[in-house]
């Protein structure tokens, strides 16, 4: 069975809000071997939504759709839903009773009259209760066809998924077996990693597939099998998997669909090895993504963000000598503010980055897009100069990339020692 996925709202249209939805319902499909065939998203109009659900309908089993089922006049999709599947609307009084009560815990004495609606459902959908929310959602079987409707709220939606659709689909989606494998990779790009697995990518079988998943700095290969035999469908898909890391060799992060941010802050926990920062282009950017992630406060010790000479000499002991003659933007300053950073912070590593992002500042020896980076360890330092582009964001984006690749690679180095 496939699934496809169909998000309504202007508002994803006109790019007024991001659809995340999309993504995290296509990762709860993976994890339950659905494939997904199509992801769309439609205006809330009637032939919109009747044109994506016929679209969606030619090549997928399963069409699981989310937004437009508010209390207001610009949600139609209830009623299109109800003339497109031939049903009537009736006003379910469990439904009713729980939006009753949703609005006297908010404290309102009188609910208004448009929130009954919301208890409407059509005739023959299976009502999907939402205990988070006031929209139900509701599931229609369909000539074949498994339709979805959830709520556009995304931690309603989540709530419908988890305890109401996948126990479905958990149900309906038991033919054949699908396996993914996850192939992490940094420090090389997707042209030139896909020239070097390209005698591998030959010899795969029919019925695995591999997949790019280009990040910036970051390519995540996905090996992606379908058959009858379990164990076979799993040796087979594991063994080129190993082969592409065989191939790949140091470029090859982890075996999973994890990010590099997450595997720096668990490797670098269970090595019992602490980190520290001093940003001055990034901004704080390299701290953040690694605080970002659930753990950090096992290896990260604390970050400076040294903007001025002066914070930079305060903060972190910068030489003013050194400012002088090389400029903030050096590979000595970016190494003594590497240096003062692992000392002020008592940490194991320590990075540093100094640059000028743009869209100005920069001079004929030093243009917008130079980046120093500098990564002290436990025995060695290593730094490099740069030179991106002129677009600031890409330019600090590039710059926590290759300052993150850096230290990962003198980490794995002297953790091999």
């Amino acid at each position: 069975m496939r699934a496809a996925i169909i998000t309504i709202g202007d508002e994803i249209l006109n790019g007024q809000i991001v659809d995340t939805n999309s993504s995290w319902i296509a990762n709860q499909l993976t994890a339950l071997h659905i494939p997904l065939f199509q992801v769309i998203s439609i205006a809330d109009t009637s032939d919109a939504i009747r044109q994506g659900l016929d679209q969606a309908a030619e090549g997928a089993d399963i069409i699981l759709v989310t937004g437009g089922l508010g209390p207001t006049k610009d949600d139609v999709t209830k009623s299109t839903i109800a003339s497109y599947f031939h049903s009537d609307i009736i006003r379910n009084q469990e439904v009713l009773e729980h939006v009753s009560a949703f609005f006297t815990k908010l404290g309102f004495t009188n609910m208004p009259e448009i929130n009954k609606q919301q208890a409407d459902v059509l005739a023959k959908a299976t009502v999907l209760f939402n205990d988070v929310g006031t929209a139900p959602g509701m599931a229609i079987e369909e000539k074949g066809k498994y339709y979805m409707f959830m709520p556009g709220v995304p931690y309603e939606m989540k709530y419908l998924m988890e305890n109401r659709v996948i126990p479905i689909l958990k149900s309906i989606s038991k033919q054949g077996f699908i396996y993914n494998s996850y192939i992490l990779t940094v420090g090389i790009g997707e042209s030139h990693l896909a020239s070097a697995i390209s005698s591998i990518e030959e010899e795969l079988p029919a019925f695995i597939k591999l997949a790019y998943l280009p990040r910036l700095g970051a390519v995540l290969l996905r090996l992606t099998a379908q058959g009858d035999n379990e164990k076979e469908v799993i040796r087979q898909t594991e063994y080129f998997a190993k082969e592409i890391q065989r191939c790949l060799g140091e470029h090859v992060v982890c075996l999973e669909n994890s990010s590099f941010e997450r595997v720096i802050v668990e490797r670098f926990v269970t090595s019992r090895c602490s980190f520290a920062t001093a940003e001055s282009c990034t901004g704080g950017a390299i701290a953040s993504s690694l605080t970002a992630i659930a753990g950090a406060s096992g290896m990260f010790q604390g970050g400076a963000v040294v903007y001025s000479n002066t914070a930079k000499v305060d903060i972190l002991g910068v030489n003013e000598q050194t400012l002088m003659r090389y400029g903030a933007v050096s590979e000595q300053t970016a190494v003594e503010m590497a240096n003062g950073a692992k000392k002020v912070y008592k940490s194991d590593y320590a990075i540093a980055t100094t640059g000028i992002a743009g869209p100005s500042g920069g001079t004929a020896d030093k243009p917008v897009g130079t980046v120093c980076i500098a990564v002290v360890g436990r025995r060695e330092t290593i730094v490099k100069t740069f030179y991106f582009k002129n677009d600031r964001a890409v330019n600090i984006e590039r710059t926590r990339m290759a300052g993150l690749t850096m230290l990962w690679k003198l980490f794995q180095k002297e953790q091999s020692l």
